[in-house]
């Protein structure tokens, strides 16, 4: 193999991959990067078994073939090399040899059919979707994703295509964050699956504002071809998690009593100052509505209180209600509409935030001390 490939692209292919590679781990081929060259382009595959990544750049190839070489150490020789352009020679040993300018390096590989294969995925059961809605969706749920291992199908975002919808859902048993976009969908790209928050956290760190993705997926594995109008594309497979995803429907109050529009930038940053005075004993933030007022305050022994006040649109009867502060903020976090309405029962039934779009936010309250 002989390819001759920029510095900016050879860094962009290792950068989309290295994330997924882990230090410690007991097979050697699973420390390296999967190279393969032919015409005009190179593709780099990492895997950890569980999430397998691929970009494909551009690069000039006088001698198509395929190696792998551990891909830290890659990394790390690129990402200091001061020249633009680099050489890459494999000989048949798999030894690569990298110059570039006055710098040269010799890397010991292994063989590229030494690397775990790619599974195949049927074309019947796919879906395409501008990037920029996957990334916002995924903002906006994936915070809620659960962290208990004992509830493992928890532990990442439940992916629902049925009557032209696509639905994302996270949720922790305490909170639950739910968006959905409406996508052309056909009678066999229907389907229900579970990605795990490792592969969410790296579409998180990969989706762009153009381009789009293509989702395709089978019974235990999901790929997600995510595409840019430079050429650049990059290739997400998962393993899926495997069982039942709660009924989430259950947990939506079916009806409101009070609906209080917020600013949404006011709100947080007033329960951002209010959640300093909480403590690991102490950690609510109780909202008390009263005519055209909404009061914040946090109050712990060990710490000191904090109390604020917003004008709000209100006119139904003084209500209080606790929250565990940080699981108001992080929605908040995640959105950028300018308003939020919350949505409240009574002091004991779970709290909705909505804005004025496809997304909806439940949150249990907590006991008022």
């Amino acid at each position: 193999m002989n390819l001759t490939i920029s510095k900016e692209q050879l860094l962009n292919g290792l950068q989309a991959v290295q994330n997924i590679v882990s230090t410690r781990t007991t097979l050697p081929i699973l420390s390296n990067v999967l190279i393969q060259a032919e015409g005009t382009r190179v593709t780099f595959t990492a895997t950890d078994l569980d999430v397998t990544i691929s970009c494909s750049v551009e690069a000039s190839v006088t001698k198509a073939g395929a190696t792998t070489i551990p891909v830290k150490k890659l990394f790390g020789i690129t990402r200091e090399l001061s020249n633009a352009e680099i050489e890459l020679e494999v000989d048949d040993k798999n030894v690569c040899s990298l110059r570039s300018g006055p710098s040269f390096f010799k890397i010991r590989g292994l063989a590229a059919e030494e690397f775990p294969p790619l599974p195949k995925f049927k074309d019947e059961k796919n879906v395409s979707l501008p990037q920029e809605k996957i990334k916002g969706m995924l903002r906006k749920t994936s915070f809620a994703i659960s962290t208990d291992e004992s509830r493992y199908v928890l532990n990442g975002i439940f992916i629902s295509l049925k009557e032209h919808k696509l639905t994302m859902v996270a949720t922790d048993g305490r909170r639950l964050a739910l968006a959905d976009e409406e996508v052309d969908l056909s009678e066999k790209s229907q389907g229900e699956f579970i990605v795990p928050a490792k592969t969410v956290n790296e579409l998180n760190r990969l989706l762009s504002d153009k381009g789009d993705l293509e989702i395709k997926f089978t019974d235990n594995q999901a790929a997600f071809t995510l595409k840019d109008d430079k050429g650049f594309s990059i290739l997400v497979v998962t393993k899926l998690i495997e069982g039942n995803y709660p009924n989430y429907r259950q947990v939506i109050p079916a009806e409101t009593k009070e609906r209080i529009p917020l600013a949404r930038e006011e709100f947080l940053h007033a329960l951002r100052r209010a959640d300093i005075m909480t403590s690991e004993k102490q950690n609510s933030v109780k909202l008390a509505l009263t005519k055209n007022n909404l009061t914040i305050t946090a109050n712990s022994p060990e710490v000191g209180e904090a109390r604020e006040s917003i004008a709000v649109n209100y006119k139904g009867k003084d209500m209080a209600i606790a929250f565990n502060p940080g699981y108001v903020i992080e929605p908040l976090n995640a959105l950028t509409n300018d308003e939020v309405f919350l949505e409240l029962i009574d002091e004991l039934s779970p709290g909705v935030l909505k804005i004025n779009g496809p997304f909806l936010y439940v949150v249990m309250p907590m006991r008022l001390s």
